[in-house]
């Protein structure tokens, strides 16, 4: 199990990476520019997570598995260039995908931390949209979960789904597999079809 979460951990990673790179590379940044949004997506979430819990310094920011899987993300993508954008809106299904495998981990690594429903789901989703939210700033995106888009909420319900598994409700590995494939799927149906969470109505401006 240790090693299947591990897994879980490390493709996520790539994922998300990936998801920077392809930014990066819409917004013409030079090869250190996509390296940089590509690294930030893929860690930042999950270094927040771990200076919440103490654990200190986040493995993301020394365990080299994580720097590889960034640079074969950038070599994916440069490689494989075409296929990857040949995707409708590539960026968004990657980022979907990466907040699925992120909400999961999150949640399953705060709650071995600390045993609190309420903070394993927080920090499953900071995890899970903290990355995201770091390259939309640097690329001066006003980030998703900041609109009305459904992305940090979706978020949140995978790492609730996550915790049936963690509290020994449903077997682990099913409630990971869970988590991700419906977080995965709420946000890309909500992209499909425009699906929004309402916005308090400013009738003074």
């Amino acid at each position: 199990m240790d090693f299947f979460l591990h897994f879980i951990d490390l493709f996520g990673t790539f994922v998300f990476a990936l998801s920077g790179a392809i930014v990066g590379v819409r917004h013409r940044f030079d090869l250190f520019g996509v390296f940089a949004l590509a690294s930030v997506t893929a860690i930042g979430g999950g270094c927040i997570r771990d200076i919440c819990l103490g654990a200190t310094p986040p493995p993301g920011l020394v365990n080299i598995e994580y720097f590889f899987c960034i640079i074969l993300a950038i070599a994916s993508l440069s490689f494989f260039q075409k296929l990857v954008f040949s995707f409708e809106k590539p960026s968004l299904f990657f980022d979907a995908l990466g907040l699925g495998f992120f909400a999961a981990f999150g949640a399953n690594k705060t709650w071995l931390y600390t045993h609190s429903v309420q903070l394993s789901i927080l920090l499953g989703c900071v995890s899970a949209v903290g990355g995201g939210c770091l390259r939309d700033i640097l690329v001066g995106k006003t980030p998703v979960i900041f609109t009305k888009e459904i992305y940090a909420s979706a978020a949140m319900i995978g790492a609730a789904i996550e915790l049936l598994g963690s509290a020994n409700i449903i077997p682990e590995r099913y409630s990971i597999l869970l988590s991700i494939f419906v977080c995965t799927l709420i946000r890309m149906v909500s992209l499909k079809y425009n699906i929004t969470l309402k916005t308090i109505a400013n009738k003074y401006f």
